[in-house]
């Protein structure tokens, strides 16, 4: 074999490497390759904006568990999320589902605010108490017009 086929099959090598570990970075990024160790929660929001399947949950900023099912209920209109959490943490019963922002320009987490309660969800329960995600583009509006109705 000459030195400049030698040549090609590196840096063709080097460039299928560089394909693979891209797409183990995006499956592991956009939530593909999900851990399943956990348990299944509930909850149904009026707006889920920003938020898909392998979005984080988190509690206290702390990554918990991810979205792992998103759809419509035909009947309330409102989406209905199935999201799991790490096995290990338990989440007090009375506690409050919402959907975060990370900025101005970041996207959107569900977030877990604790409540106080001595029991804990068990799995496949459904949280009550939510909060969907607040529109930026219609605060703005808002704002702009000097609506002060709310």
């Amino acid at each position: 074999m000459s030195t400049h086929n030698m040549t090609e099959v590196l840096v063709g090598g080097a460039v299928l490497a560089c394909a693979v570990a891209f797409g183990v970075y995006a499956s592991q990024s956009t939530g593909l390759s999900q851990n399943r160790a956990g348990y299944e929660l509930g909850a149904s929001f009026r707006s889920l904006e920003g938020v898909g399947i392998g979005t984080d949950v988190r509690l206290a900023g702390v990554k918990i568990g991810t979205v792992t099912n998103v759809a419509l209920n035909p009947e309330t209109y409102r989406a209905d999320t199935t999201f799991s959490v790490a096995d290990g943490i338990q989440i007090p019963d009375d506690s409050a589902i919402v959907i975060s922002s990370e900025g101005l320009l970041g996207g959107n987490f569900v977030e877990v605010m604790p409540g106080g309660s001595p029991f804990y969800f068990e799995p496949g329960d459904e949280v009550e108490d939510t909060q969907g995600a607040v529109s930026l583009i219609s605060l703005l509006v808002k704002f702009v017009a000097g609506d002060s109705s709310e």
